[in-house]
């Protein structure tokens, strides 16, 4: 209903009861420090003119060029990664 990839969420242990089953779930917002470095490991390795940092949760990818960061967003989304990725701020 909400749109959500199953990639963005955490399943945690089901906890049983007589005849009740409760499962929690939670939603990941962010990349972790471990996915974020392969993925800038992953930007510098394309050999595109585009300068990644790790800004917090997020990643920057920042290049003169308006192509090169459209092919950058091609190779992110065409590589599996174990978590859905967001593009955000495109500038015009």
């Amino acid at each position: 209903k909400r749109n959500i990839d199953i990639r963005a969420l955490d399943f945690k242990e089901p906890v049983l009861q007589l005849n009740v089953a409760r499962q929690d779930v939670e939603v990941k917002q962010g990349l972790d420090k471990e996915l974020a470095k392969k993925i800038t490991k992953d930007i510098k390795g394309s050999k595109l003119k585009v300068q990644a940092a790790i800004q917090g949760e997020q990643i920057r990818a920042t290049g003169k060029k308006r192509d090169d960061l459209q092919s950058l967003i091609a190779l992110l989304k065409d590589t599996d990664y174990p978590q859905p990725l967001q593009f955000e701020n495109f500038r015009d």
